[in-house]
């Protein structure tokens, strides 16, 4: 069945102002030190031709040889890198994840590259420059967790600062300050994230206390982020759909366990959100896989959303009137899906940046950049892929002021935003995520469009109005006026 929908760009209901900088992204420590990160999908897998191989009981995940493999350190000197990462425009940089951890910063060269006890990798000073000399080049801005691991509690009992105080100090010396800290990665999962053995969520009251009140003392302009979880919520209590189920399978804190008693306020609050699991570990939570046939429905988009409501309870009680960060973002835990780099994940990006512009203001950091399937960038040659253009061309065209818009159109997601290059009228974005309906959209006025497409579903490339994208030079929007014809699985951007 077509339908018909109109489109105005007058008299429109003003929802907020959104971050200029709402979508980011991570760089994990594990990137910038080398070490083991999630092991690549074969061209089959993400073809969706071969299936992945059962990983196995979950333990330690970061040392699975099934699931990891070893990368060394990024170049973030590399000039095609940096063209591409300044390309997306002004961003936050998170360099942070469960690695990050325990990371011991051997900022004097003492350790020869082995970590000490209690530790688990290396980051070196050379490494930690060169993250602020990216950071200073894309004009960006940075968040961190610190590590947090039995290195850290050396007699068993408080955060020791020892580590805090050197990368702060090196930082500032460099002259580029960290602009916000997490004090830990995913601490509900406490041990699984790294931390000391038997750690407890009174403890990590305790020591995020200590690490927040040092920071506010010594660095006030560095913003406080946090709790920092991760975990997934079912979208209605009456549904089997799955999201996530990483709480179905081990003991996880809650966020009111990481907060209740803390003493030092939060200036935002942060959560991570992953549509499910990956097939990397679908063996080990199968409640929270959804297969690939799925990705593009309604059901599916709407775990994003439904996160980002359930969090903004949490954010309205423990950060009143701050923003609301999604500090890890992706299609699923354990390095994305095999159709995470095609264009099948590009309907859940665009979907997760409109519905998030109209329940609240903050930030959302997509995992990762340039690394593991989900990457905006494939590792290694940095080549652009589909979700990379499209989050481009929401920089580009989506405007800071958010509109109203009607929602709940089955298979029908429509957001509307002022214009970024400051004109008048509005730009739309337009996700046709059936498979078999054409759309036809009333224009009012004279548009340009930015059409979206696939050969197939799983397509590693993507189409703009018809043709092959392989470098932002090439975007280019065509004419348009009286009705649009938006075909069957398109993400539309209408300027008017």
């Amino acid at each position: 069945m077509n339908r018909t929908i109109c489109l105005s760009n007058k008299n429109l209901q003003k929802l907020r102002r959104v971050d200029p900088r709402l979508m980011s992204y991570n760089v994990e420590m594990t990137e910038v030190t080398g070490g083991t990160f999630w092991k690549a999908y074969t061209p089959e897998q993400i073809a969706g031709k071969e299936r992945f191989p059962f990983a196995g009981n979950l333990n330690d995940f970061t040392a699975m040889e099934n699931l990891m493999q070893y990368y060394p350190p990024i170049n973030l000197y590399d000039e095609k890198l940096r063209k591409q990462a300044k390309a997306l425009g002004p961003a936050w940089v998170r360099v942070s994840g469960t690695w990050a951890t325990k990371t011991y910063y051997d900022f004097d060269g003492t350790t020869g590259g082995k970590a000490p006890n209690g530790y688990a990798s290396v980051l070196t000073k050379e490494q930690w420059i060169g993250v602020l000399d990216f950071v200073k080049f894309i004009g960006g801005k940075l968040l961190i967790s610190v590590s947090n691991c039995s290195g850290d509690h050396p007699n068993g009992g408080e955060l020791d600062l020892t580590q805090t105080r050197k990368i702060f100090e090196l930082s500032h010396a460099y002259g580029i300050d960290i602009d916000a800290a997490e004090f830990m990665n995913e601490p509900n999962m406490l041990e699984m994230s790294g931390a000391p053995k038997g750690y407890t969520a009174a403890d990590f009251v305790r020591d995020q206390d200590i690490f927040n009140g040092w920071v506010r003392k010594n660095y006030p302009g560095c913003l406080l982020v946090g709790p920092c979880t991760v975990g997934s919520f079912r979208i209605g209590e009456d549904t089997d759909t799955p999201s996530g189920g990483i709480e179905n399978l081990m003991d996880i804190c809650t966020i009111d366990e990481l907060m209740d008693g803390a003493k030092v306020p939060l200036d935002v609050f942060s959560y991570h959100y992953y549509n499910g699991v990956s097939e990397r570990v679908a063996s080990m939570m199968p409640q929270g896989h959804w297969d690939g046939n799925l990705a593009h429905t309604d059901a599916y988009l709407a775990v994003a959303p439904s996160n980002a409501k359930l969090h903004a309870t949490y954010r309205d009680r423990y950060v009143p009137n701050g923003q609301i960060w999604v500090t890890e973002s992706g299609d699923a835990g354990g390095g994305g899906n095999t159709w995470a780099s095609t264009y099948l994940d590009v309907f859940r990006t665009l979907n997760e940046l409109g519905s998030f512009a109209q329940i609240t203001d903050g930030i959302i950091f997509h995992n990762t950049l340039a690394s593991s399937d989900y990457g905006f960038l494939k590792h290694g040659t940095f080549e652009p892929r589909p979700n990379y253009f499209a989050v481009l061309l929401w920089n580009m065209l989506m405007g800071e002021t958010v509109y109203a818009t009607e929602q709940g159109k089955e298979n029908l997601h429509i957001y509307c935003h002022s214009r970024k290059d400051g004109n008048d009228g509005c730009v739309y974005l337009i996700i046709n995520n059936s498979l078999t309906d054409t759309v036809a959209a009333e224009l009012p006025d004279k548009a340009e469009i930015y059409s979206l497409s696939a050969r197939t579903l799983r397509s590693p490339s993507m189409r703009l109005n018809g043709n092959e994208l392989s470098d932002f030079n090439e975007i280019t929007a065509i004419q348009s006026e009286g009705k649009l014809l938006l075909a069957p699985a398109t993400c539309t951007f209408v300027v008017l």
